[in-house]
């Protein structure tokens, strides 16, 4: 493993660190403000995000997470983690800004690798090219979301009319508010086994029968695009709406989800080191009790810790991904289980040290401590909740030495 970025890399991550310090940090609480003011049906990014999409297209920082040359920056997952790292110091805006955020881009690499030329055509362009979201409709609130095999939302195939009709109740619907479609994943044959009863659909947003109930308020938070709340009500979509083979919704979604914790991570780790950053700066610039913070040994101690604690993560986030381009999502199980549990836990530890060393200012929205820990929480239960990935990573430690003893 060589984790060098070499010299393209090391050219595009000059422009994209540039990029965030010249137009990103200047604008970075005006648009999170806007994001809450603006985004409504039809209106997927405020006006100051979409002046960031055009500068950053312009530039040619766009699309990077798509390893297909085509249609994205050609990257592997460990470089383009490297580019994603920068992105994660402004976890919201940045990502947005070079359209690549999620869950779009989960959705445009299942439509890349799985939908058909006319799904291609019809949503995988618009979601590339133009300034459009959409939303990704898996978990339920009648059943554990760390277990999909549960679900319970329908989809049933009209033959006559040549229609799925969708029925059912899901939650936690993110970024539904502003988005153009749902990809939805739904049991459309119940008596199959477990892991071939559902199927991904494609379901615009203006369907009737699409009907958003609310966004959820989340830790206080129910604006911008939201996590929202979403009733499906003989909600009827096209057959042709079928992403993938009738029956491979879990595969689909593993396809979805490998790539996309190795994003989350890399944010992550780019989040610890701007809270690093802000720790340190404040550190060495406030006095209490006649000396600097930053000569006090328990403050040292944060940072040394935040320090230590990061390079393990980024390291360990890097192999996994270094392990998905050399062998494979299925053989890179075990590290990306791993990834998932240490860069949610690595982020909040940085995080809530960081917001110590400020005070009360850390408390609040004047720096930018206290919006990240609220977006960094959710790591720890999505994608799969800390605990499922524990018992993933023991179950197959288990197996490894019960195979070696027989």
């Amino acid at each position: 493993m060589d984790f060098a970025p070499g010299s393209r890399i090391e050219e595009v991550r000059d422009r994209l660190r540039a990029f965030i310090d010249e137009n990103v940090y200047p604008v970075e609480a005006e648009a999170m403000a806007a994001l809450d003011a603006e985004v409504a049906p039809g209106v997927a990014y405020p006006a100051i995000i979409r002046e960031l999409r055009v500068k950053a297209r312009e530039q040619g920082l766009w699309n990077l997470f798509l390893s297909d040359p085509e249609h994205g920056a050609g990257l592997t997952n460990w470089e383009y983690g490297l580019l994603c790292e920068e992105m994660g110091r402004s976890p919201v805006v940045a990502p947005m800004s070079f359209n690549c955020a999620a869950p779009d881009t989960g959705n445009m690499e299942i439509l890349h690798d799985h939908g058909s030329s006319e799904q291609k055509d019809s949503f995988l362009q618009r979601l590339l090219n133009d300034d459009v979201r959409s939303c990704f409709s898996m978990t339920e609130p009648a059943v554990a979301g760390s277990d999909p095999t549960t679900l319970q939302a329908r989809a049933e195939l009209d033959e006559g009319s040549g229609e799925w009709v969708i029925n059912g109740h899901k939650w936690f619907t993110s970024g539904a508010v502003g988005a153009d479609f749902a990809i939805a994943m739904l049991v459309t044959d119940p008596d199959a086994h477990p892991y071939a009863r559902a199927s991904m659909l494609i379901v615009p947003t203006d369907t009737p029968g699409f009907n958003l109930v609310r966004a959820i308020s989340v830790m206080g938070h129910d604006k911008g695009p939201g996590h929202c709340e979403i009733r499906y009500e003989d909600c009827r979509v096209p057959a042709a709406n079928l992403l993938g083979p009738r029956g491979a919704g879990f595969i689909i979604a593993q396809d979805r989800l490998g790539p996309g914790r190795i994003h989350h991570c890399m944010r992550a780790i780019g989040t610890c080191e701007r809270a690093i950053e802000l720790m340190c700066r404040r550190a060495n610039s406030r006095e209490a009790f006649g000396e600097r913070l930053a000569d006090k040994q328990f403050i040292q101690d944060f940072i040394a810790r935040s320090r230590i604690e990061t390079e393990q993560a980024r390291l360990l986030t890097l192999k996994a991904a270094w392990l998905i381009d050399t062998v494979g999502k299925r053989e890179a199980r075990r590290e990306i289980s791993m990834i998932k549990v240490v860069a949610a836990n690595v982020v909040m530890d940085v995080l809530d040290r960081a917001i110590q060393v400020h005070g009360s200012l850390g408390m609040s929205d004047d720096t930018p401590l206290a919006s990240m820990w609220r977006y960094s929480r959710m790591l720890k239960v999505a994608d799969g909740p800390d605990e499922v990935h524990k018992m993933v990573i023991a179950r197959r430690e288990l197996n490894h030495w019960a195979k070696a003893d027989t």
